[in-house]
């Protein structure tokens, strides 16, 4: 029998963005306008599974509200349903799974929170050598928080950014990455799940705090000049 857990709500839980197993969807059950979603997975990482516990699916931080064997199920909120990909997910498809974050883990990735920013998608797909560069493109009001050598979780997994332009930015794939998560399942117009880096945030709001402008986005957004101006920039 699948033994069920009320879902906890007002988590604060943190992952790395490196993949531990990938899962594949199970049963998809609709509930009164949201889902519950049940993911099958046979990796050794999730043998030791709990009732409440946080994975992140393709990025997205659910709570497991029941198991059985290799099945655990959660919940899918309705504003879940409207941010993610989680809403075009069928019976069948294989999904990045991670366990949250423990004290004793080592950061591997960078530190993301598995909530979703936004849905972008795959544009290209380029051989280089044994890797693969994606172009992906992102929403403009996410553009602004990727940076070239900076951090991206897309579908879970944490990426460098290679290059960054007006919609869409790089990345560049390794073998092992291609084979171990669902990158290596993407085609042209593949939908993907878009976390930008967290201290991007911090540090946009931080400075909007310092211009006087607390509880609103810094007039302009966060440039070269301002950075500079408030001391983050040293020029020698």
């Amino acid at each position: 029998m699948m033994v069920r857990v009320r879902s906890k709500v007002d988590e604060d839980v943190m992952f790395t963005g490196i993949i531990e197993e990938t899962g594949r969807i199970a049963a998809l059950e609709g509930r009164g306008g949201d889902l519950c979603l049940t993911v099958e997975v046979a990796g050794p990482a999730f043998t030791d599974l709990q009732l409440g516990e946080s994975i992140a699916v393709n990025g997205v931080c659910l709570t497991v509200v029941a198991r059985e064997g290799g099945r655990w199920s959660a919940d899918v909120s309705l504003e879940t349903l409207s941010c993610t990909t989680c809403a075009g997910w069928r019976v069948g498809d294989r999904v990045n799974l991670e366990r949250a974050l423990l004290p004793s883990t080592r950061l591997g990735g960078h530190l993301v929170s598995g909530h979703v920013d936004g849905v972008g998608r795959v544009v290209g797909l380029q051989d280089e050598a044994r890797s693969t560069c994606l172009t992906i493109t992102a929403p403009e009001v996410l553009m602004r928080y990727i940076a070239a050598k900076g951090s991206v979780c897309v579908d879970g997994v944490s990426l460098t950014v290679n290059e960054v332009g007006a919609t869409a930015f790089t990345v560049n794939i390794v073998p092992h990455t291609l084979q171990k998560t669902v990158i290596g399942t993407y085609l042209a117009g593949t939908r993907v799940n878009i976390e930008v880096d967290i201290l991007a945030r911090y540090l946009e709001r931080l400075l909007s705090n310092r211009d006087g402008h607390a509880g609103t986005e810094a007039a302009g957004g966060v440039t070269i000049e301002r950075l500079r101006e408030h001391g983050y920039i040293n020029v020698t």
